[in-house]
């Protein structure tokens, strides 16, 4: 990857897959960005840039690569295989870490409590998933697809998405007077079938029709 397109990057800021790290100092923290890489369409992390953009360069490629690969085999269940690359802009040296899309999706990480839980990327953060959206990224990668019966509970739920736009698992309850456990069984169909998206933030999780 040459200068110019990381100096792109760098100018277009961090994002869905794109992270800056000026330096790797806790195995955790880092594999929780791997991982919600992983667990999206991949990304790259660069090693070496400020959270501003600013290029510091690192002073040890060798250690931010040992840093980074124990994160992504110990720290990373099931365990990741960055790929490497340093690229020199203006005497410094940037490490690139670009993760690649995973076919053996949920990745868990190993958090500071000694638990592991699933990431996934929203804008710029990479931020802790729903039962939901964990299941809809087991069933994903389950080649037997999703047959979908509508029964009136779905028809109702897409009649209120044609009206109200959005609905939370909340709502959904409400809607059809059912439990939490049965309500996110429909969305995950549903969200599997390509009906509904979901959609995350860091406050909230709400679901459209597609």
């Amino acid at each position: 990857m040459n200068r110019a397109i990381i100096k792109k990057l760098i100018f277009e800021g961090e994002g869905v897959s794109l992270d800056f790290k000026k330096t790797i100092t806790r195995y955790e923290k880092i594999a929780k960005t791997m991982v919600s890489f992983a667990n999206n369409k991949g990304g790259m992390l660069l090693v070496g840039v400020a959270d501003n953009g600013t290029i510091l360069g690192v002073k040890s490629e060798e250690e931010e690569k040992f840093m980074l690969t124990k994160a992504a085999h110990f720290y990373c269940r099931p365990a990741l295989d960055p790929v490497f690359e340093e690229v020199y802009i203006d005497d410094k040296v940037v490490l690139v870490a670009e993760i690649p899309p995973s076919n053996d999706k949920p990745h868990y990480a190993l958090a500071e409590d000694g638990k592991w839980w699933v990431y996934i990327r929203v804008k710029d953060k990479s931020v802790l998933a729903s039962k939901i959206v964990v299941d809809v990224l087991k069933r994903s990668a389950d080649d037997t697809g999703v047959l979908i019966e509508y029964s009136s509970k779905e028809k109702a739920l897409l009649e209120y998405l044609e009206k109200m736009q959005r609905i939370t698992v909340k709502q959904l309850c409400d809607l059809l007077n059912i439990g939490r456990r049965r309500a996110q069984r429909i969305l995950v169909d549903l969200v599997l079938s390509g009906v509904i998206l979901v959609h995350t933030t860091e406050k909230e999780e709400f679901y459209t029709a597609c």
